[in-house]
């Protein structure tokens, strides 16, 4: 595959970004990658592992002559990221995110663009509950959805060479508006991660349940909870505050639907109960015909080699 984007600035480097520049040098799409992070650790790690080219202590000098300029770093320090390299991007170079929020994103970012430079901002739909540069490896992408959120500014040409960037990566690409990106994402991600959060909670609240007993029963449902939970808390924090509307909203539906079971459960409605669980069931069917999962049992945790296990998460 041929080059997209002759140098690509990373800032931030933990999971996504590490793996952004595994799956780029896998597929030969970047001339070179520069890199920054806040910890010198982080940065240690970057050069040790080999994923940049070259990385720096500051944002600045690492986005200096990038094409494009990737922020990797949570939602609420995107707006001090934008300010801080406005001034030194490059005429004619495009600068996106990764972040799991994109009106707040737009809204932070978009001020700090100047003329002449794209902003189209980003979603992978990918991750695990790992992070940092040791996280990172360069099949994450692959058959995982890509959202393009252009702004009313951003030309077609720049959209169209960053969708052709996350397709050389593996992923599968669709565009949408930000509002309507947040209100999915509020379904399919950022509520479930919520609810995970709560009843690992809850679980913790229990003292008639001992952590021994949570560890040692928990080859049931509330392992997936306690996956899902273990995932950053910073990202966490940021994506709820700056999603606050469409997850409140969705929030509503669910303790709908709760209150709802609850009644059936209480009047012992067996035939409602079936028919709901059977709808819900098919979703899960949906996902696996998309390619987006695994039928495997176990959700394929058990590896056929050596029987390891791989809890690989998407967010």
């Amino acid at each position: 595959m041929s080059v997209i984007y002759q140098r690509v600035a990373l800032i931030g480097l933990g999971l996504i970004a590490s793996s952004m520049a595994h799956a780029m040098r896998e597929a030969g799409i970047a001339g070179s990658v520069a890199g920054h992070a806040k910890s010198e650790a982080t940065r240690k790690a970057a050069l040790d592992i080999g994923f940049c080219d070259e990385v720096f202590a500051t944002a600045t000098d690492a986005v200096k002559d990038a094409d494009l300029v990737v922020l990797a770093v949570p939602v609420g320090a995107m707006a001090a990221i934008a300010a801080e390299i406005g001034p030194h991007l490059k005429p004619g170079a495009c600068v996106s995110d990764v972040g799991s929020v994109k009106q707040a994103v737009i809204e932070a970012v978009a001020p700090h663009i100047p003329e002449g430079v794209d902003f189209v901002p980003a979603h992978p739909l990918a991750g695990t509950e790992h992070s940092g540069p040791h996280s990172g490896f360069a099949s994450l992408f692959r058959n995982r959805w890509c959202l393009l959120t252009p702004t009313p500014q951003s030309r077609p040409e720049a959209v169209a060479q960053l969708r052709a960037f996350w397709e050389g990566m593996g992923a599968n690409v669709d565009e949408m508006d930000a509002p309507h990106h947040d209100l999915v994402l509020a379904v399919v991600s950022h509520t479930p991660h919520l609810i995970a959060f709560t009843m690992v909670g809850v679980a913790d609240h229990l003292r008639r349940v001992s952590n021994s007993e949570v560890i040692k029963y928990s080859a049931s449902g509330f392992r997936d909870f306690t996956r899902i939970a273990a995932s950053d808390p910073t990202m966490w924090r940021d994506v709820f505050l700056t999603n606050k509307e469409a997850t409140l909203d969705i929030l509503g539906r669910f303790t709908e639907e709760l209150f709802m079971l609850q009644r059936a459960i209480r009047m012992e409605d067996g035939e409602q109960l079936h028919a709901y669980f059977t709808r819900t069931r098919a979703i899960r069917r949906g996902i696996i015909d998309a390619g987006q999962d695994t039928a495997a049992p176990d959700f394929g945790r058990v590896a056929a080699a050596g029987g390891a296990t791989a809890l690989k998460g998407k967010e």
